[in-house]
């Protein structure tokens, strides 16, 4: 490790399912922390298996709340005052807060009050969460309220260039890059399970296109598009998603509709398909994108968000224009047209995803860290 130990307190609330006290993602990263020698302090929301549980320096446990009509997101609650007496009693040397909702509200005032730099995390789905059913009528609102939360700490880590363009234009301050990472031992072509394709009819040379999201109309028109345009091969549409949609399964012709309950499943299902359709409008999650890359497939996504930031066109993938079915259809089919191309875009994929482990991002957060504990607070 090339600085000095810190003591980092993380503060995080929202997103299930919690992987060692944490969201997955989030569990990387302090691992990844921990082994350059730092320190963790995890404030958080107690979980249902927390009942005979009780906080520590090394951990803290606050209430919390389901969100109405958001499964899997919870907001915590925690008075400025504990956190005081708490970081009093062993003062953190940063604080890393993964959540503007009321705990990461009063971790910011309780750190700003103590003197405790502050790097604070903004994520696509947050900015998602605005645009919600359950949030909608509030937009400004909550558009306003993110933009003065984040704006009080040093600094703001996005996970896409567009994103951080996009917050800058809108008022946002103090933005900086931190792109999310991918266990590419877990997600790797050698997950591939040909027993598990067989099950799904297909022989060797026999193309599986995966959806994950949503099927839409889009879907079905640049499936259609693809079995027109390659009569004479055999493909198969896995159809990876649970939520309502506007075009049943049934009407897309050789599809089949699939299931991952863990990640483990998730990284076998990925490796033994051939091709990635994100048909979705609007941007996808950094996550996905990378689970994808790593698994070696080939990606067809909008030019938006994580896609545009991870994948470069005819080269580890293919991009449509946004909101241009057409567009996409085209990049569909172009995947498809050459089997050498589809090789070596799948190759170049796996390639890209290997510069993106998890170490190496914890790596470019630490440098965040301390920054923002060599910096004084901005005005």
């Amino acid at each position: 490790m090339s600085t000095a130990p810190l003591l980092i307190a993380l503060i995080s609330e929202t997103v299930l399912p919690v992987v060692n006290d944490l969201p997955q993602s989030l569990a990387h990263l302090c691992a990844g922390l921990s082994a350059r020698g730092h320190q963790l302090q995890l404030v958080r929301p107690r979980q249902a298996e927390d009942q005979d549980r009780h906080s520590d320096e090394r951990l803290l446990l606050t209430r919390g709340w389901m969100l109405p009509g958001l499964p899997g997101w919870q907001w915590g609650v925690s008075l400025q005052a504990k956190l005081q007496r708490h970081w009093r009693r062993k003062r953190p040397d940063v604080l890393y807060i993964a959540t503007a909702g009321p705990l990461g509200l009063a971790a910011l005032r309780a750190g700003r009050q103590l003197g405790i730099p502050v790097v604070s995390s903004l994520t696509e789905q947050v900015q998602a969460l605005t645009h919600s059913h359950s949030l909608s009528p509030f937009y400004r609102l909550f558009d306003h309220y993110l933009r003065w939360f984040h704006n009080r700490s040093q600094l703001t880590l996005v996970p896409t260039s567009s994103q951080l363009q996009t917050l800058q234009r809108r008022g946002f301050e103090h933005l900086q890059l931190l792109t999310s990472g991918v266990d590419s031992q877990l997600f790797h072509p050698r997950q591939r399970d040909n027993a598990l394709r067989t099950r799904w009819g297909l022989n060797d040379g026999d193309i599986a296109v995966l959806h994950r999201g949503r099927p839409n109309q889009l879907l079905a028109r640049s499936w259609n598009a693809l079995r027109n345009r390659y009569p004479q091969r055999r493909l198969k549409l896995l159809l990876l998603d649970d939520g309502p949609h506007d075009a049943a399964p049934g009407a897309l012709v050789d599809s089949l509709q699939v299931e991952a309950a863990d990640a483990a499943s998730l990284a076998t299902l990925m490796a033994s398909t051939d091709l990635l359709l994100l048909a979705q409008p609007g941007a996808v999650a950094d996550g996905m994108v990378l689970q994808a890359l790593a698994s070696g497939l080939g990606i067809v996504a909008f030019d938006q968000g994580a896609a545009a930031q991870h994948i470069r066109h005819g080269h580890n993938g293919a991009l449509a224009l946004p909101d241009d079915a057409d567009s996409f259809a085209t990049a569909t089919t172009w995947l498809l047209e050459d089997p050498e191309t589809l090789r070596r875009v799948r190759l170049n994929a796996r390639q890209y995803a290997g510069r993106h482990s998890w170490s190496n991002i914890s790596q470019h957060l630490e440098g965040y860290l301390c920054s923002a504990c060599a910096s004084p607070w901005p005005n």
